[in-house]
């Protein structure tokens, strides 16, 4: 198997020129095949966009930027969750003044591959998404509702209209084209962003049958939990699965095997790890650091490293009875599933910077970004070459990165200058008000610095979770305040309980075969398509069910059903 060579001494330089050696094929000039414009209808906006119009849409759109050339035997998506561009912007300085340089200067790994492009987030009800339309969109070809995990346009209390609403993911359908499958995240393994590869449901917070109202169970909706389980009606299912979230598959009778005093959410008394031990005789399920390096041989790998989601970076437990980080995993993941000779797909989540972002606390948010960098340059070294990467965000953030600081300035620090493009750069800029402010804020959330229910007033401490807030006049005196400690909360304007998404544009960028299709700027659905097109083997699924057109472009929307395996019987 070939790998990308990589040199650590040469971090920047090294990566690039084999980032553009794996990629020149499809970058500057991408060689074009012989595929016809796919023609799309004209709509009134939003009311005629259906599914079909979706996937349609984004197909031609994928096949114009001349995906079809792409010949990817692999695929890894990367997905930093709420990612915004100023959160790589403030990761990157962060990353190189961790380095000892100025930090403006410097890169992170992504940052260096040769195909970039931006992602239009909004849903198809809400200008300012969440993370189960967006990946929706980003797994499937279709943009859907807030709320939606694999399932098109409707509510999200709406089971039975959702049930003839599934949407085939790009992970389950490598699954019945017979290639590896692998999903990997920081999360819950049921929370939105993993959930959107292979469930289906109206409603995001349905991750455990205890979720669920009896009335939607009546009508025939399923928890998330189980339907990882059932997912190996379209082959093998997911080959390495990897996060947090394992007491959504536990049953209430069992406590947690690291933590005495948790117990499992199940109220239907379904072991779902034992259920997994039984489909993968030969596997492995492991829950801390020790197992997982013991594990990796193993031909199947369920990973739940915490009940809940895996623990910030900053905060994780090192060691054999701690958790792995996401470098680990990505390499644990990559070097497993590259063992299958038709291929692999892949999907990583870096889903805590999001967490971070909603808190409002910049520390660990830009902290996670960082990692999940180190975890792109890891599968950069370890997949092979024919493997297409991609990293992207599902939505954005209310970070803002202001003021005039002096060059080299801590990114979480206060701003040095006169507050304007000149003036004495070694003092700190000063507000109307006489007060130094920081170079990063929130444009609301829980850093609002009036007195709420559960701290008082001035500055915040992670983690703040108020109910109630008091209005303040002014700003809190920030000069002796350590806006460098990772407890800090930027400054908020608006009152919040958690800081919101934002709707502007997020970055792509990728490398490896089909990744020059990735320029200009495109709605986010347009991801699928260039996936599919750019991988021969998922391609030719999709043709061998109908769905292409003449020039072999996938166009017509697939329906799940046709891609289980008791359809190819």
């Amino acid at each position: 198997m070939t790998h990308r060579a990589f040199d650590p001494r040469l971090p920047a330089l090294g990566l690039l020129s084999t980032l553009l050696l794996g990629a020149c094929a499809s970058t500057a000039s991408p060689p074009r095949t012989a595929v016809a414009p796919v023609d799309v209808p004209p709509i009134r906006h939003p009311q005629q966009e259906t599914p079909q119009w979706w996937y349609r849409s984004g197909a031609a759109r994928a096949a114009a930027n001349g995906a079809m050339a792409g010949q990817a035997k692999n695929v890894i998506l990367f997905l930093g969750d709420g990612m915004s561009l100023t959160t790589v912007a403030a990761a990157r300085i962060l990353d190189g003044q961790r380095k000892g340089g100025p930090g403006e200067e410097n890169l992170l790994s992504w940052e260096q591959f040769p195909a970039t492009a931006f992602s239009k987030t909004y849903n198809t009800d809400s200008q300012t998404p969440d993370s189960a339309g967006t990946m929706t969109a980003i797994s499937t070809g279709v943009k859907t509702h807030m709320g939606a995990i694999g399932v098109s346009a409707g509510t999200r209390e709406g089971c039975a209209d959702s049930l003839g609403k599934g949407l085939l993911s790009w992970l389950t359908l490598a699954d019945s084209a017979g290639m590896a499958t692998g999903i990997v995240t920081t999360t819950r393994i049921t929370h939105a962003t993993p959930a959107a590869t292979y469930a289906h449901s109206p409603e995001r917070n349905w991750e455990s049958d205890a979720d669920v109202p009896e009335a939607a169970k009546a009508a025939g909706c399923r928890d998330i939990a189980q339907q990882l389980i059932a997912a190996q009606r379209y082959g093998r299912g997911p080959q390495v699965v990897m996060g947090g979230g394992r007491i959504e598959l536990m049953p209430a009778s069992e406590r947690d095997p690291e933590y005495d005093d948790k117990v499992g959410l199940r109220l239907d008394g379904r072991d779902l790890i034992a259920e997994w031990q039984q489909q993968h005789p030969q596997g492995r399920y492991v829950w801390n650091e020790g197992q997982l390096q013991a594990a990796q041989e193993a031909p199947a790998l369920l990973g739940l490293f915490e009940p809940d989601h895996m623990q910030y970076d900053h905060e994780r437990k090192r060691g054999p009875q701690g958790e792995p980080s996401l470098t680990e995993m990505t390499r644990t993941a990559i070097r497993s599933l590259s063992r299958d000779p038709h291929g692999f797909v892949l999907m990583i989540e870096g889903g805590r910077i999001d967490h971070a972002n909603h808190a409002g606390n910049a520390f660990r948010a830009l902290d996670e970004t960082v990692s999940l960098s180190d975890a792109v340059r890891a599968a950069v070294e370890t997949a092979p070459a024919d493997t297409l990467i991609i990293v992207t965000a599902d939505h954005s953030h209310t970070l803002n990165f202001v003021g005039y600081p002096v060059r080299g300035n801590p990114i979480l620090g206060k701003v040095r200058g006169l507050g304007g493009e000149d003036g004495d750069r070694s003092q700190y800029a000063r507000d109307l008000n006489g007060q130094p402010y920081t170079t990063l804020s929130y444009a609301n959330g829980p850093g609002y610095t009036g007195a709420s229910n559960a701290q008082p007033a001035g500055p915040k401490k992670f983690n703040h979770e108020p109910s109630s807030t008091e209005p303040v006049e002014g700003r809190p005196d920030l000069t002796h305040v350590d806006t460098e400690a990772p407890a800090y909360l930027q400054e908020s304007l608006v009152p919040l309980k958690s800081e919101t998404h934002g709707g502007e544009d997020v970055g792509i960028w990728a490398t490896g075969p089909g990744s020059g299709a990735f320029r200009g700027t495109l709605e986010e659905n347009v991801i699928y398509h260039v996936i599919v097109q750019a991988t021969p083997r998922l391609r030719q699924r999709l043709c061998d069910a109908g769905t292409c057109n003449a020039d072999g472009v996938p166009v017509e929307l697939p329906q799940p059903e046709r891609f289980e395996r008791k359809a190819a019987q």
